[in-house]
């Protein structure tokens, strides 16, 4: 697959001194460093989305689920260009754009609003139904959840529809940080699996290993990577 973005502001190397001019409390440390890889690979080597086509009809569209720990999103974004790094020290001040919560009107690159778990899966699933009723077969969706939002009803449903309806489109990111209430029998990619997705697990740290299972084919399926992070890496 051919990366179409552009050459980012900054490197996967800044990302920790980006992440550091955030500072305060209700950072949820933990829930955005486990999603720092992920999202980098994304934005550095997979998703055709820059600054400049964010708001194209053929740009690849990517939901941030896991919104209660955006700080790592944030910084990424500010790497790629999307907004300058000045407005990542305001973060969480009350007349910052860059909230504990992403919010789609206020932050630039943002798709949607989120935070509140459990909508981001069923809302890719909309616009994955979205972009196929309009005849836009090249766009792609993806979604990055926490595993512990498996936990919601709401995905379950959308895990169900997604498979049968063949949502090649669709692509799921689960950052499995061992933080899930209830087990799945034989784990999370089972579960996907079960409804009719590909679905691969990764260590979530290691760059090659995620971009290889993001560009997976995956014909005429919706497709599922599992991130699995370890506490304290």
């Amino acid at each position: 697959m051919t990366n179409t973005t552009d050459a980012p502001l900054y490197g996967y190397a800044d990302l920790n001194r980006l992440m550091s001019l955030m500072t305060g409390d209700e950072k949820h440390g933990p829930a955005a460093t486990s999603t720092l890889d992920a999202l980098w690979v994304l934005y550095d080597r997979v998703l055709r989305v820059t600054p400049a086509t964010a708001d194209s009809p053929g740009r690849d569209r990517f939901l941030l689920s896991k919104g209660h720990g955006p700080m790592a999103y944030y910084a990424v974004l500010a790497a790629r260009g999307f907004f300058g790094e000045e407005l990542l020290a305001g973060f969480g001040a009350y007349d910052s754009p860059l909230g504990h919560h992403p919010d789609r009107l206020l932050v630039p690159g943002a798709e949607i609003g989120s935070g509140s778990l459990g909508h981001g899966l069923p809302l890719a699933v909309g616009s994955a139904l979205g972009l196929r009723a309009q005849g836009l077969t090249e766009p792609r969706v993806w979604v990055l959840t926490g595993d512990a939002e498996l936990d919601e009803g709401s995905n379950h449903e959308a895990i169900a529809y997604a498979g049968p309806a063949g949502l090649d489109q669709l692509h799921t990111v689960v950052i499995d940080n061992a933080s899930a209430t209830y087990a799945r029998p034989g784990g999370i990619a089972a579960r996907f699996e079960a409804a009719g997705w590909s679905a691969l697990t990764v260590d979530g740290r290691d760059h090659e290993s995620l971009h290889a299972a993001f560009t997976a084919p995956h014909p005429g399926r919706p497709h599922a990577v599992i991130a699995r992070v370890a506490t304290g890496r």
